[in-house]
C-alpha cells in the first residue's frame, strides 16, 4: 500500500511534465483544428482509426462502415455530409477541419480502396453549402 502511495504522485508528476519543444512529428498542432492538408494524411490522423488503413471498416464497440468498394460514395454529397456532421457512431468532424480538408479527404476516399468516383469531385464550395 505504502508503494503505491508513493508512486502515484511520481506517474501523476510525469504527465504534468511539459513535452518537447520540436513538435515537427506531432499529429496535432492545435487541439482544435486538425493539421494536415491532404486527403491521405486526414484519412492516416483520424478516419484510419475506425475505419481502417485500407479501408475495410470494422466492428467492435461499434460498427465502422468500409469505405473500400463503397457505392455510396458515387456523388461526394453523402461522404460530404457525414464527414461534416457524422452519422451513428461515427462524429462529426466540421468542427476541426475546414473546407478544404473536408474535400481533400473526400476526394480521397473517393479515389481510394477500390473506389473509382474522381468525376464531380468535393469542392470547398459544396462543404461550405453542407455546413
Amino acid at each position: 500500500m505504502r508503494k503505491s502511495m508513493i508512486a502515484a504522485p511520481l506517474v501523476l508528476a510525469a504527465f504534468a511534465l511539459p513535452v518537447a519543444a520540436d513538435d515537427s512529428d506531432a499529429w496535432f498542432e492545435s487541439r482544435s483544428a486538425l493539421t494536415q492538408q491532404t486527403g491521405e494524411g486526414i484519412y492516416a490522423a483520424v478516419c484510419a482509426s475506425c475505419h481502417m488503413p485500407e479501408g475495410g471498416g470494422a466492428s467492435g464497440a461499434a460498427d465502422y462502415p468500409a469505405l473500400a468498394n463503397n457505392p455510396r460514395l458515387e456523388f461526394p454529397d453523402y461522404a460530404i455530409m457525414v464527414t461534416l456532421h457524422g452519422q451513428a457512431a461515427m462524429p462529426g468532424l466540421g468542427g476541426i477541419l475546414d473546407d478544404a480538408q473536408v474535400a481533400e479527404v473526400v476526394n480521397y476516399i473517393r479515389t481510394h480502396f477500390g473506389n473509382d468516383y474522381p468525376d464531380d469531385p468535393a469542392t470547398e464550395e459544396l462543404v461550405s453549402d453542407a455546413r
